[in-house]
């Protein structure tokens, strides 16, 4: 899995002109999924996010978590976090698990996640076009991927 998390202010997703979901304070966490992943990596990609420390404390440092300020999770479905851009100017999604596979595990990852958080999260549509807009504060942004555990 490989996932880019957003420190935001507020967030908001569209689908077919109908806003399906929405935050405040929290994560916009764009979630890629490849065919290898399991039950492991959502276990630990799960925890590492609900558990960053990159929210500022009263000094103004980052030090606590999302859970710590009682602030919301996005997740959304993007597989082309996954694009391969080594040959030519056309991405390749070779590795991103194709949708029968990858619409189960992100399923699992959104109620696994729920489960950690301890409150339900905001989504998207499974591979449905959609807009989302979001206010980065910061900005802060990261990037994790579960192939390269750091």
């Amino acid at each position: 899995m490989r996932c880019v998390i957003q420190r935001v202010s507020r967030a908001s997703v569209t689908v077919r002109g109908e806003r399906k979901s929405e935050i405040a304070q929290g994560l916009l966490v764009l979630l890629g999924i490849e065919g290898s992943d399991d039950d492991s990596d959502i276990e630990w990609l799960s925890r590492k996010i609900v558990q960053l420390r990159i929210f500022d404390d009263a000094a103004g440092v980052m030090n606590l978590s999302v859970t710590d300020t009682g602030g919301g999770i996005m997740v959304i479905s993007q597989f082309t976090l996954h694009a391969l851009t080594k040959k030519g100017n056309r991405p390749s999604y070779i590795k991103a698990a194709p949708p029968e596979i990858a619409e189960p595990v992100y399923d699992r990852f959104v109620r696994y996640i729920s489960g950690v958080l301890g409150k339900e999260v905001a989504t998207g549509t499974f591979g449905a076009m959609m807009q989302v807009e979001l206010v980065n504060d910061g900005p802060v942004t990261i990037i994790i991927d579960t192939r390269q555990r750091e």
